[in-house]
């Protein structure tokens, strides 16, 4: 076997080892949620009794709302802010004004947040909890946008101007046709966020639970159950299929180009 040879099994090996890493600890919690605690056998009782568990219910009806609310919130303020960066003086500026979130803990960017809300006397709310999502998810689908965007060529939109067409329409008929799918891509991703966002929102939720405050809550008080494994399989199923849309999407667009 040859050097080269063995060196491209090692790198496959390597692969194989981190992506083990990363995946392994997810396959626990579909195994126990498809067995039977009494007799060791696969059952789905612990998914029929979701629906029976009415906290639940609107712990997921909440993060819903939530999510489709943050994603449809935070691509156009990314989108202006990516805009901004192309347009103005300062790109630097903007740049890590945007990110600088990032780069707060959750804890005191939350408490920050609950104690700004209560000095202007706003209870907590769905609302509340969509401010905090949609400053955690901004920068980034700013960073997504940005990207999408630096593949766009200006010519298209001299081309436009040559032809009679003013900023907003050479934009809406040219620039966001060949930008959409990093928007849906920010959309996505936002709604990902928004549906694994625990820290922030425990802090300005109030008397609202979404689906990961209750799963951690619930977990301080009685630890992992059975009911738990299955509700925190079906949001690892769901993240994992948003993540494989935004993947297809990019994939889409980068056949396009």
């Amino acid at each position: 076997m040859t050097a080269r040879r063995i060196g491209f099994w090692l790198c496959w090996g390597y692969l194989g080892l981190v992506l083990v890493f990363l995946y392994m600890p997810l396959v626990p919690p579909f195994v126990f949620s498809f067995t039977d605690k009494v007799g060791g056998g696969p059952t789905l009782a612990w998914y029929a009794a979701l629906g029976d568990n009415r906290v639940l219910m609107g712990a997921i009806r909440a993060s819903l709302l939530v999510a489709v609310i943050t994603a449809v919130i935070t691509p156009p303020l990314a989108l202006l802010a990516a805009m901004g960066v192309r347009e103005l003086r300062a790109p630097r500026a903007i740049l890590l004004l945007v990110l600088m979130p990032l780069f707060i803990p959750g804890v005191s960017m939350g408490l920050a947040t609950a104690f700004f809300f209560q000095q202007l006397g706003i209870a907590p709310s769905i609302w509340t909890i969509v401010v905090v999502h949609v400053m955690w998810s901004l920068p980034f689908a700013f960073l997504i946008i940005l990207t999408v965007m630096a593949t766009f060529d200006p010519v298209y939109l001299e081309a436009a101007y040559v032809h009679g067409a003013g900023r907003w329409r050479a934009f809406v008929d040219v620039e966001l046709p060949l930008i959409r799918p990093g928007v849906m891509g920010a959309a996505i991703f936002s709604m990902i966020l928004s549906f694994n966002e625990t820290v922030r929102t425990a802090l300005v939720q109030g008397p609202w639970n979404t689906v990961q405050t209750y799963i951690w809550s619930s977990y301080l008080q009685i630890g992992l159950s059975p009911t738990l494994h299955a509700v925190m399989s079906i949001l690892i199923a769901l993240t994992l299929g948003l993540v494989t849309l935004m993947l297809a999407l990019a994939l889409r667009r980068g056949r396009r180009v």
